[in-house]
């Protein structure tokens, strides 16, 4: 039950779910058959017993202790809207700070006014909760599940042993120029960033940059994680998939201060090449003036420090076309746009055979490079891609030919491209093992035009962590 877990309570006496009328900002009702995203909450962890409930609008569980009913009209959250959560399997207990147990009553409501301590049969204090999704596995989550004791002790060991020099030696050996470098935004508070995350990602970059230096490579900085986050995922430490950056100018404003802050901190380093303003914007949820408008400021605040350092700007995720950033006129000199390529998260490509997705990476993917390079425009930068596929029982040759056309067509991208991620837990995402195991073939590909920069991106600060939470 970590940040972001949804799920749904159906009252054991009722045999009804419990409802935030209206999505949110109203009455909260025990009355629905069945279950959709009315009935659907987000848990906001406190504590492994304490939890607060967002509604799908936003609101919060809330009880004042006026009639003793709950609603859903807090639009942020205290102690009115904390709740201890008793847990017997899928069967739990909601009790307020007070004492009191929250029951589903006979007029269909919730009312924090169950009499006595209720046991595990059929009262109606009891409820039967379903988890309908648990996938947000990022920062955040970390951060919280663990406490701040164990978070700073699990990270600490992972930014002092994940990378380190011999990473940036064996990528310089193989022809990788520069590293792209994902961090969070609370890296501007290091080392006492504000809760639930911890210190330590700071000096990880730092030693990156004098790694990056001795190794004759050059660092791209990407602001991976913005306050409120832009996208909802869990590389964006989003608490419970909402979208909010967009939406508050206060967020908007601390991404900016980020930004001023890595450049008055990294813009004079000789192993600095760029500045990633920010990464995978939401189409759905971040306006295209609004990120403009903040790419344009960015824009300045490099600026501000260096005249001659990139200033990347990613393409918004979603239904949305890349020439919308080469059209909106971010600056005057240096400017790349991040494309972002994978032959997955997409029912596209759910059923394609290998030769189909080969394909795709010459019959889709080059035209539409070759298209935004004669824009002239920004330069294009394929910021983001894996050799990897939903091609099943594919054989190590499958993945040489699918690696070398990705290769050959990224490698036409006017500022180079950037393989996610060095190391990771699956084989085919992570970049060495494809290197030591020869499924990606650097230096096969058959296209004669010259690189301007081989990019790999790099996961220091800012790393999926999935697997120490299965």
């Amino acid at each position: 039950m970590l940040d972001g877990t949804k799920v749904q309570l159906r009252s054991v006496t009722l045999g009804k779910y419990v409802s935030a009328e209206n999505g949110g900002g109203m009455n909260v009702t025990v009355d629905r058959d069945i279950a959709s995203l009315w009935e659907t909450f987000k848990l906001w962890r406190v504590s492994d017993t304490k939890f607060q409930f967002r509604t799908f609008g936003g609101q919060f569980l809330t009880w004042s202790g006026t009639g003793n009913l709950l609603t859903a009209t807090a639009d942020s959250a205290s102690s009115s809207e904390t709740l201890y959560v008793e847990r017997n399997d899928d069967m739990i207990h909601i009790k307020t700070l007070g004492g009191s147990y929250v029951q589903a009553n006979a007029e269909n409501q919730l009312s924090a006014d169950y009499l006595g301590v209720p046991g595990w049969d059929a009262n109606a204090a009891t409820f039967q909760m379903s988890i309908v999704e648990n996938n947000l596995h990022g920062d955040y989550q970390l951060a919280n599940g663990y406490g701040h004791s164990k978070a700073k002790e699990v990270l600490t060991k992972h930014q002092n042993s994940f990378v380190t020099a011999d990473d940036f030696a064996f990528l310089s050996r193989h022809g990788i120029n520069t590293v792209r470098i994902p961090v969070g935004w609370w890296i501007a508070q290091d080392p006492n960033p504000p809760p639930p995350f911890v210190g330590g990602s700071l000096a990880a970059l730092d030693k990156a940059f004098t790694w990056a230096k001795a190794s004759n490579i050059k660092c791209i900085i990407d602001l991976h994680a913005a306050p409120g986050s832009q996208n909802g995922m869990e590389h964006s430490a989003s608490k419970d998939g909402s979208v909010d950056w967009a939406l508050s100018p206060e967020y908007i404003s601390k991404s900016l201060d980020v930004i001023d802050f890595l450049c008055v901190r990294y813009a004079k380093h000789p192993a600095l090449l760029g500045i990633e303003l920010l990464n995978e914007p939401s189409a759905a949820g971040v306006p295209l003036d609004v990120l403009v408008s903040y790419y344009k400021r960015g824009y300045d605040v490099v600026r501000t420090y260096s005249s001659t350092a990139y200033v990347i700007i990613c393409q918004r995720i979603g239904n949305a076309n890349p020439i919308e950033l080469y059209e909106a006129d971010i600056g005057d000199h240096n400017v790349v746009v991040d494309l972002h390529y994978y032959n997955l998260f997409d029912p596209y490509f759910a059923s394609l055979r290998a030769i189909d997705n080969v394909n795709f990476i010459y019959n889709s993917r080059q035209p539409q490079l070759q298209a935004l390079d004669s824009a002239n425009g920004p330069l294009t930068f394929i910021g983001e891609w894996v050799n990897e596929w939903n091609v099943s029982n594919a054989s190590q040759f499958d993945y040489q030919i699918f690696g070398n056309a990705q290769l050959e067509v990224y490698n036409g991208a006017s500022f180079g491209w950037s393989y996610w991620t060095l190391k990771n837990d699956r084989m085919h995402w992570d970049f060495e093992w494809n290197i030591k195991n020869k499924y990606l073939l650097l230096g096969s590909s058959s296209t004669k035009k010259p690189n301007i920069l081989l990019l790999l991106a790099l996961a220091i600060a800012m790393l999926l962590l999935q697997y120490l939470f299965r």
